[in-house]
């Protein structure tokens, strides 16, 4: 059976490949209830993890101490994207790796258990294509794709959850494209991660030609917002309110904003539930102009960083469309070659998201029917061999800090940037090479992914380390520890030959390989491993 899977910030949903229909699996709870997601949540009771709706059900039927730890995949971006990176839940303290993977073996029980399609999923191999923010760095990635893996799910792809949005829009809307107006921006507000993508849709080849995001901005943000207003209402400060019951007013905020529709006046919190005798009161109503007025900056703050994107609307290349001569880039609502701008993603049904999206780009933002499952929808298309085609982004920069002039000088090197396409699968990876001769005794490596370049050629954005190396380059420190070697000029001038390698694989992984090409020595690195 073939499934998209996207393993999101506060829900995962799953959608299925039927003979070309791609239905959302609806799963059942402990009551019960029929949801069309399982919720991404991890529970600790008595030293025991729980997952999904096995976590809610223990906390909401348990007397005793249960830790409950929502949108754990934002323990997945930035420097904390490692497989071994800890993290504790109540009285256990687990890998992130081995928590991911657990959590997706439990949505895998889910589908073979307590889904829509049970009794044929038991009947066939499961295979997935899965997604991850299209910023989201090459640790997040493996450490996503493994987890998949691990938890017999047998991922085949892994996307950019903008392009696998892509799809969902052809599959459902091709009569809006024409020859004239083949662009489509992807809008991906999801619970933890922010997403922007410019698709050239041209019968069933799809061409990313741009992406911008930002890892921390989603739903999340929005309910923070959302607690303090309800905590300055009544006067607490959330450092003097008890975590546990601050984790669920968090939730209630979180539940009526969900209940938000355009026609809503007002937003009533139940305090009591949430804080218990501590409550100041047992309801706090706050009008809704005063929610969205809270919510503004954060919405802004997603449509200012769609602006690269549109701006290559206009053939710029630059990566920061807010300064003035570039900040209308995007704002003009009748370009002829725009398609539409599509609204995916659990928190962009706020309706304050689309009011903002159409006073600024016009008439031509769509927001997709069901966008809490549009990207798993479109995984589902993807690995369902209808005919599509995706050339992809590397949508970040990644490249290398290098010691210069006997190491009192450091310079960064780009080596895949944000224009460079990923390769289809099949196709083999995209190679870089580069050869010189060496002229110290250790080569100190230090990889980084980064979301842009300032026009200096410095990292700047979002940064990421994905590799600190040391390589020996003079033999005889082949084999030794080589942290507490000083990086100094070798008195031979004509230093050893030198070969470094950069794999760009399908999956947007980078490994590189250095080779001594003199002394036959070489090392190879996956790069996030």
């Amino acid at each position: 059976m073939r499934l998209g899977i996207d393993f999101g910030t506060t829900r995962t949903v799953v959608a299925a490949a039927d003979r070309g229909n791609y239905p959302v699996l609806g799963f059942v709870d402990d009551a019960g209830d029929s949801h069309d997601w399982i919720p991404s949540v991890v529970a600790e009771r008595d030293g025991e993890l729980l997952f999904g709706f096995d976590a809610l059900s223990a906390r909401a039927g348990s007397s005793g101490a249960v830790s409950v730890v929502r949108s754990f995949k934002r323990l997945l971006a930035g420097s904390d994207a490692a497989a071994a990176h800890p993290v504790r839940i109540g009285a256990v303290e687990i890998a992130a790796g081995e928590l991911v993977t657990r959590f997706l073996a439990a949505v895998r029980d889910a589908v073979l258990e307590r889904s829509t399609v049970s009794e044929h999923a038991r009947r066939e191999e499961l295979r997935s294509v899965v997604a991850v923010p299209a910023n989201a760095s090459g640790a997040q990635r493996l450490l996503t794709l493994d987890a998949f893996r691990r938890a017999e799910l047998n991922p085949t792809a892994i996307l950019n959850e903008p392009s696998a949005a892509g799809f969902e829009y052809t599959h459902r809307h091709r009569d809006t494209l024409t020859t004239k107006r083949d662009h489509v921006v992807v809008y991906d507000l999801g619970g933890g991660t922010f997403d922007a993508s410019l698709v050239r849709m041209r019968g069933a080849s799809h061409e990313v030609l741009a992406t911008a995001g930002v890892n921390r901005l989603g739903g999340d943000d929005f309910d923070q917002a959302i607690v303090d207003l309800v905590l300055a209402r009544v006067e607490l400060a959330a450092a003097d309110v008890d975590p546990i019951a601050l984790a669920r007013l968090r939730e209630q905020c979180r539940e009526a904003k969900e209940r938000l529709n355009p026609s809503s006046r007002k937003l009533s919190v139940d305090l009591e539930a949430a804080l218990g005798d501590a409550a100041p009161k047992a309801e706090v109503t706050i009008p809704v102009a005063e929610i969205y007025e809270a919510c503004a900056p954060l919405v802004e703050a997603s449509i200012e960083a769609m602006l690269p994107v549109m701006t290559r609307l206009d053939g710029s290349e630059r990566d920061d469309a807010a300064t003035p001569e570039h900040a209308d880039a995007g704002s003009r609502s009748e370009r002829d070659d725009i398609a539409g701008v599509y609204v995916v993603g659990g928190a962009s049904e706020l309706p304050i998201v689309g009011r903002a999206l159409r006073a600024r780009f016009g008439r031509r933002v769509h927001r997709s029917p069901y966008a809490s499952g549009a990207i798993a929808i479109g995984l589902a298309i993807a690995g369902d061999d209808a005919g599509f085609e995706l050339v992809d982004r590397f949508s970040r920069t990644f490249g290398v800090f290098r010691e210069g002039h006997a190491g009192s000088e450091i310079t960064f090197d780009p080596i895949f940037t944000r224009d460079t396409v990923v390769p289809a699968a099949g196709a083999g990876p995209v190679a870089f090479r580069r050869r010189y001769r060496a002229a110290h005794n250790v080569g100190h490596f230090r990889f980084l992914e980064c979301s842009s370049l300032s026009d200096d050629g410095r990292p700047r954005g979002d940064m990421v380390l994905s590799g600190d190396v040391l390589f020996p380059f003079e033999p005889r420190l082949e084999g030794r520890e080589l942290a507490g070697v000083r990086v100094e000029r070798m008195t031979d001038a004509d230093g050893p030959r030198i070969e470094e390698e950069y794999v760009l694989d399908e999956h947007g992984l980078v490994a590189v390989t250095i080779k001594n090409l003199d002394a036959g020595f070489e090392r190879v690195f996956q790069l996030g491993a």
